[in-house]
């Protein structure tokens, strides 16, 4: 009796009753806590991924450097690249790709920004750079490195990754790159070369290899073997089994495949960095200036991309404004803005190779330093960039909607 009744006094007490809540509260709060800090880990894979890529080349960079243990300019720049365009070609409609092949105001953006306004700006920083340092703390074969990195094309995969990633279009981003990397292997070298500073310093890096038919061939034939072919055998493949194309694709996933490709490339871009042991000669300064110039850089491209695609609502006051500075639509504005501040490795470091053939490896490997960070520096900085387009064009979509809504009303 005397037990049943501390009992049901126990029960009867208020703090008791909120302790015993507590008590079994706590594990679905940790276990909430733990399952979301779960969810923000596997939002990051990319990142993490990335992370796990970089620590392995550093470890074992002889695996995936350029001719190492598994040839990745073979296995990944054919494999994870061709990966990336089958999975466009299956997933673009015929129709989009081919209405984008005659989107000329798409087209000038994208070239004029990459082969003109890049290094014309990088080629301004470059010469304040000579002018401000007489004691060349920052190494002049980097600064050659970026003269020659502003004139690349746009990279091959990572940009219709991220433009499909963010909603944009992927398939204005395809016909872009096909085209930059079509046009590249005839302007980059001589426009390399032009743009040279013409001081004693960089003389070498104004006199390069004169014989560059090998470097075309290998070009030419990556970007058929890699790029046009897998995307030709999608479109094929999706043309004749349109249905269950869409299906599987939506069933596995398949678009995380290729985005996955972007690990690959950055261990094998890694590898290479540390293999040459280029990166551990610079000086601190230059590392440093690297780094954040690459990441400053990238930022400052992206904002010019985005209002040139989006101009400002100032500019088209006017009847001939609305015309010059029509906005294009978000989905083109997203892929223009991940295509015009971007480069690639895949023919930026052939290229390199290609015109100073007489150069001593020591040298080369220090000039393509800002090729390699700064294409990849881009990966990383545009994961994150893919957040910010998605959610711009999720609000966009939400005030259009509410727009109409009051209309409708009305």
């Amino acid at each position: 009796m005397g037990t049943e009744t501390e009992a049901q006094i126990v029960s009867d007490n208020p703090e008791t009753r909120e302790n015993t809540s507590e008590t079994l509260q706590n594990p679905n709060r940790a276990w909430t806590i733990l399952k979301k800090t779960l969810l923000l880990i596997l939002s990051q894979w990319l990142i993490i991924g990335m992370g796990i890529a970089c620590l392995l080349a550093y470890l074992f960079p002889n695996v995936a450097k350029h001719g190492g243990i598994i040839k990745s300019q073979d296995s990944i720049l054919y494999g994870a690249v061709g990966l990336v365009f089958l999975v466009s070609g299956l997933s673009i409609p015929r129709s989009k790709l081919y209405t984008h092949m005659f989107n000329w105001r798409l087209h000038a953006l994208v070239q004029v920004t990459s082969f003109l306004f890049v290094p014309a700006v990088v080629l301004a920083v470059v010469h304040l750079i000579i002018a401000t340092d007489p004691a060349r703390l920052i190494d002049p074969a980097v600064l050659a490195g970026y003269i020659l990195t502003s004139a690349i094309p746009t990279t091959i995969a990572s940009n219709v990754v991220m433009t499909r990633s963010a909603g944009g279009d992927d398939a204005a981003a395809l016909v872009e790159v096909l085209i930059a990397n079509f046009l590249g292997p005839f302007l980059t070298a001589g426009w390399t070369v032009t743009l040279m500073p013409k001081t004693a310093e960089f003389e070498p890096w104004r006199s390069g290899s004169s014989d560059m038919s090998q470097m075309y061939r290998d070009v030419f034939k990556q970007l058929g073997l890699s790029a046009l072919l897998p995307l030709v055998v999608g479109q094929l493949v999706r043309w004749t089994w349109e249905k269950q194309t869409v299906s599987v694709l939506q069933k596995f996933y398949v678009a995380k495949f290729s985005t996955a490709c972007m690990i690959l490339l950055v261990w094998t871009t890694f590898s290479s960095a540390f293999a040459t042991d280029s990166l551990e000669a610079l000086t601190t300064q230059t590392v440093i200036f690297t780094v954040f110039f690459n990441v400053a850089l990238y930022l400052f491209l992206t904002v010019v991309c985005f209002t040139l695609a989006r101009p400002p609502q100032t500019l088209r006051k006017t009847a001939w404004g609305k015309r010059v500075f029509r906005p294009m639509p978000p989905e083109e504005a997203i892929a223009v803005c991940f295509c015009g501040p971007a480069k690639t490795t895949a023919l930026g470091i052939p290229l390199l190779y290609a015109m100073y053939d007489s150069m001593d490896l020591y040298t080369k490997s220090k000039t393509s330093i800002p090729v390699l960070l700064y294409t990849t520096e881009q990966i990383f900085v545009a994961h994150f960039m893919v957040y910010v387009l998605r959610w711009w064009k999720e609000r966009l979509e939400r005030e259009e909607k509410r727009d109409s809504e009051s209309v409708a009303c009305c």
